[in-house]
């Protein structure tokens, strides 16, 4: 479960913010889950460095949380789907914009041909 600090947030929607979608791995898993709907082990394969604990229990609260669904087949084997909720949707503008900053902030640029 996620560590929540107050009850209510009525005076800091930001740490309301962070507290759902704030952990390590939350804004990578909802960053994969914007490009298409996926299984647990495609995104234990996109997301190499974070256990399998780690993942399932950011899983779980992204679902509690309303932001993630799980659809499960009645198959043999089993078989589960992540996808987003229509309000983990609403989160679109804010894990964009965040790709947007670590790109021009923190991942390395190409050195630019000087003619």
């Amino acid at each position: 479960m996620r560590k929540q600090r107050h009850k209510q947030y009525g005076e800091c929607p930001i740490e309301a913010t962070l507290d759902v979608i704030g952990s390590k791995w939350k804004g990578v898993i909802l960053f994969r889950l914007m490009e298409q709907t996926r299984r647990f082990n495609e995104l234990r394969c996109l997301l190499p460095k974070v256990s399998q604990k780690t993942l399932t229990s950011q899983l779980r609260d992204l679902e509690h949380d309303g932001i993630v669904q799980r659809k499960i087949y009645a198959q043999i084997p089993p078989k589960v789907e992540y996808s987003l909720t229509e309000l983990g949707w609403t989160l679109k503008p804010v894990i964009s914009e965040l790709q947007l900053w670590g790109n021009a902030h923190l991942i390395e640029q190409k050195p630019k041909n000087e003619s």
